[in-house]
């Protein structure tokens, strides 16, 4: 193991990083590259920048070569869910790939359970129903008669077109593939009869390779501009939810994971999907993950609602740190009101806090007065929200869970974190920050026989990174706070 040098290009529907990792006995992260990552409004639809996206990477390997790391022994690729590119004939891109809260689904799910019933599509694919899933972006070009759809040769999701910018190669990954809602959750592949019934071209969808699958050398045009040498290109877990997981530090026991960023996702990892009455009714999903695994969760909205409504008041002249709003929420009176952070008006609005306001007002509540209040309300409801699905994985799977980890970005939330002890009554073990771009390299790290098995990688990330640990307080209050919403949390609209 000694000096590996991998390099995860990770990108999250809000921003992207370059960051270079090295294996010795432990793991150390560079950051070598960060950048933003807008959506693009054109012609009244939102797209993901693929040129700009694609020119960041490369500056992301040229910071690579430039600070001595030529000895790459992989580079890897993860983003966001759903959203894909589309090439037609000698492999040309087709458009601009659409951004998932563009609205042109809006009305798709009825208009597809006309052709297909929703129980009969949750059958076959086990994922959450979701408006922007795969499924429903692609049966709106059939509904509209998009003319891009019958040019398309191949479909392509993001990390898969960036893996293609770099090598030439075609390949589609599992765990990405996973989250259009199109494949079926027992065999791990496309499911014929549901692209068919649909109306989609079955030619598009290619086969599915495994993470941990080495693609290809980087191209030699891209090396040159770049300055690195021949540098394989892994399909690593390339979903940033699956590359999250596979970093939780956890060891024996039973646990769930709370992978929380602009989404929360929140879950435990089976071994085989759980398809059945419950988990459809509840409204879980079952994504691909590493070494066969499933990941067995719900998608929450996240800190989504944080994040625009301090965009909000930026926007009016107000320029708040995350720090100084987090000690606002903290000084704010707890529970003036409880929003359920899934509710559909939270999706993409206008003005945020106007849509926490009318949903305040809708369900005849106080309407918070400060952006105190607005924060607070925001983080309590996603702790009570993150206890409902919880209750609802251990009823469903008969066990008591014994702790959440919470990785990622938002796992720096010391006020969320303590939050959500309080509301679930477990220990929240927060950390890593990096996860998505630590699972990444260890999928990367296992392709290429530097690290020998998932369990082997999480236990070299427990090495190298320290945790911390939330008890939970106060949960009396909690537990009369959360009975009490119970209905106004069982609801998901997305």
């Amino acid at each position: 193991m000694a000096g590996a040098k991998f390099l995860a290009l990770d990108y999250g529907a809000g921003s992207g990083r370059a960051i270079l990792a090295t294996l010795t006995d432990k793991i150390e992260l560079q950051e070598l590259h960060r950048f933003h990552n807008p959506q693009v409004k054109m012609l009244q639809h939102y797209y993901w920048d693929l040129p700009y996206l694609f020119s960041e990477l490369k500056k992301g390997l040229t910071a690579a070569g430039r600070l001595g790391h030529s000895d790459l022994a992989g580079i890897g690729v993860d983003t966001w869910g759903v959203d894909y590119g589309l090439l037609g004939e000698q492999n040309c891109l087709l458009g601009h790939p659409y951004a998932y809260r563009d609205s042109r689904t809006e009305g798709m799910m009825e208009a597809a359970f006309t052709r297909v019933p929703q129980k009969e599509i949750y059958d076959y694919t086990g994922i959450q129903f979701m408006s922007f899933n795969t499924i429903f972006q692609l049966y709106s070009m059939v509904h509209t008669g998009h003319p891009l759809l019958p040019a398309a040769r191949r479909l392509l999701f993001m990390p898969d077109l960036l893996n293609f910018l770099m090598t030439g190669e075609i390949a589609c990954e599992y765990t990405i593939a996973s989250t259009s809602q199109l494949l079926n959750a027992r065999t791990g592949d496309w499911e014929p009869a549901l692209i068919q019934r649909l109306g989609l071209p079955t030619s598009i969808f290619g086969p599915l390779v495994e993470p941990g699958t080495v693609i290809s050398p980087l191209l030699e045009s891209v090396r040159q501009e770049v300055d690195l040498p021949a540098v394989d290109v892994i399909a690593t877990s390339s979903h940033d939810t699956a590359s999250a997981v596979a970093a939780v530090p956890a060891g024996s026991g039973l646990w769930a994971y709370l992978s929380s960023g602009t989404w929360s996702l929140i879950g435990v990892e089976t071994d085989a999907p759980i398809v059945d009455e419950r988990s459809y009714a509840a409204g879980f999903t079952n994504e691909g993950g590493v070494g066969h695994t499933i990941r067995f969760l719900r998608n929450v909205m996240g800190m989504w609602l944080f994040e625009q409504c301090r965009a909000r008041w930026e926007k009016s002249g107000e320029t708040l740190s995350y720090d100084q709003l987090l000690e606002m929420a903290e000084q704010a009176a707890p529970f003036k009101c409880i929003i359920n952070p899934d509710d559909a008006r939270f999706l993409n609005p206008v003005d945020m806090p106007q849509a926490i306001a009318s949903f305040c007002r809708d369900s005849q509540q106080y309407v918070p007065q400060s952006k105190g209040e607005y924060v607070r309300t925001i983080l309590e409801g996603l702790a009570l929200k993150y206890r409902f699905v919880l209750e609802q994985i251990q009823n469903m799977r008969g066990i008591r869970l014994q702790a959440l980890h919470i990785v990622g970005g938002g796992s720096q939330n010391n006020l969320l974190n303590q939050f959500t002890a309080n509301a679930t009554g477990l220990p929240v073990i927060a950390g890593p920050v990096e996860a998505t771009a630590l699972g990444n390299v260890i999928v990367q790290a296992m392709a290429k026989k530097v690290v020998g098995s998932l369990a082997e990688g999480r236990d070299l990330i427990r090495r190298s990174f320290q945790v911390r640990t939330f008890e939970p307080m106060e949960t009396a209050h909690w537990n009369d706070v959360f009975e009490q919403s119970k209905s106004l949390l069982s609801i998901t609209r997305f």
